[in-house]
């Protein structure tokens, strides 16, 4: 989940086709030649149900149209990956892969899968980012609602080598003109930290709940907040005279300060999947159940319905700008995953693990 595993009903309360192709290429036990994780591609990170180390990583070929689902455990004797598989990300000839309540990073060869190695002593870890072979960097929620931390990951050893203290909840970070920049969810700040003496040198102001990052053509970093949510004090419902509306800012990396705000219409739902196209220079994000495009260049949020309807989790392949979305089928059994064009039609879709959350790109 993009957002919070840790507490996901509490997302869910809030956040609240057939297809005219089927997808049938489906498992690669479906054909004679062995599946091959080589050549470009869309891995799929699967979530998995909270509590249960079920959490899994399926890789779509994208020139066979092929897919194989939970490539770690077949590629490392069974083995379970983690439970909640939070996110991925691919480095150099590595995939580090965040397993949130598992308090890990597995460390696999992009190629084969196979595990290399293992980041423990984390507490919550969210989000991955890697400044260079020597040096990586991990979001630690730590506690609920309190003060988070990033770690700093010494990639040789896979160590925690140093700790870092920021706001409430860690969520995405971002690397930029050799700044670190991380988004407090659990407040309305974002922490830039300097990556050569790994301290924080500033802390600026954000709309509520800044979540995600993507960064532009013209290296603007977007933030994406997902506002405030209030309940009443028995928690059985939210209170919308206190629940604050979400909002997409664009940060000016120069002065590290939000530049321009914009600020969704209403407070009943939350604006999340932030991601941008291969050139940069278009937006994408989903918002009262509609999937939205917007210029890097726009004066105001658009009104630009790409899909007439959201995902639990999205991201625009860099190469093609197809959309790929899912839907988490309320956990109770495997997600679908959901390929479309950048025009809103639909090419093709397929079942992946339980909870898909999120697409990385090969």
């Amino acid at each position: 989940m993009k957002n919070t595993p840790l507490f996901r009903s509490f997302y869910l309360a809030v956040l609240l086709f057939t297809s005219t192709f089927v997808f049938t290429s489906c498992d690669s036990s479906d054909t004679e030649e062995p599946f091959s994780l080589s050549g470009k591609g869309v891995f799929i990170v699967n979530e998995g149900n909270f509590g249960t180390p079920n959490g899994s990583v399926s890789f779509y070929h994208k020139a066979s149209s092929h897919f194989e689902n939970d490539i770690f455990s077949k590629n490392n004797d069974d083995q379970l990956l983690g439970d909640v598989v939070q996110s991925m990300t691919l480095f150099e000839d590595h995939a580090y892969i965040v397993a949130n309540n598992s308090n890990k990073i597995e460390v696999v060869e992009k190629q084969t899968f196979k595990s290399v190695g293992t980041i423990q002593g984390l507490k919550s870890p969210r989000y991955f980012a890697a400044l260079n072979h020597n040096k990586g960097y991990v979001t630690e929620w730590v506690a609920f609602g309190g003060n988070g931390r990033v770690s700093v990951i010494n990639l040789e050893t896979n160590t925690v080598i140093k700790t870092i203290p920021v706001g409430a909840m860690p969520e995405q970070l971002i690397l930029a003109n050799g700044k670190l920049y991380v988004a407090n969810s659990g407040g309305n700040t974002v922490s830039v930290i300097n990556t050569a003496t790994d301290v924080v040198e500033n802390t600026f102001e954000t709309p509520d709940s800044p979540s995600e990052f993507v960064q532009d053509k013209n290296n603007h970093i977007w933030v994406l907040c997902s506002g405030k949510v209030v309940y009443t004090d028995d928690w059985s419902a939210i209170d919308y005279t206190k629940t604050t509306p979400g909002a997409l800012a664009k940060l000016n990396t120069t002065a590290n300060a939000i530049e321009t705000t914009y600020t969704f219409p209403s407070n009943q739902s939350i604006p999340k999947n932030l991601s941008v196209n291969g050139a940069g220079d278009k937006l994408y994000y989903t918002y009262l159940g509609k999937t939205y495009s917007q210029a890097v260049t726009a004066t105001q949020l658009t009104s630009t319905v790409v899909l007439g309807r959201s995902f639990y989790g999205m991201e625009v392949d860099p190469e093609t700008g197809n959309i790929y979305g899912s839907d988490n089928n309320n956990f109770s059994s495997d997600g679908t995953v959901f390929i479309y064009s950048p025009t809103g039609t639909k090419l093709q879709e397929f079942k992946a693990g339980i909870g898909p959350n999120g697409f990385v790109f090969n």
